[in-house]
């Protein structure tokens, strides 16, 4: 597979836009849905972590590994701390909502 000019413009196009519309899609997010949304992100993190793991076992080139395995590599030390972090935060807004609402009835 060779790498033109033509498809490396498309890809960085489609980067780009990606980030464009993620940051105008978070923006609109009311803050009542921050918690399902994260949760969302983390299914796909999770998602990320087992196309790494597919990835992660390329062949090696004379015993080293090649870009894509380095690449897996960190992808999946990004996503694994994404859906770490993520299920924290979301288990303590969890915390915080149960406890509003223990202190409304009076427990």
């Amino acid at each position: 597979m060779s790498l033109t000019l033509a498809t490396l413009v498309a890809s960085i196009t489609v980067f780009i836009l990606a980030i464009f519309l993620g940051f105008e899609l978070i923006s609109k997010v009311p803050p009542t849905l921050h918690t399902p949304l994260m949760s969302g992100a983390n299914a796909i993190s999770g998602i990320t972590i087992v196309g790494a793991l597919f990835l992660s076992n390329t062949e090696f080139h004379d015993g080293h590994p090649g870009l894509a395995a380095w690449l897996a590599f960190a992808a999946l030390v990004m996503a694994t701390i994404n859906v770490v972090g993520g299920f924290m935060v979301t288990n303590r807004m969890l915390e915080m909502i149960a406890g509003r609402k223990n202190r409304k009835r009076g427990d």
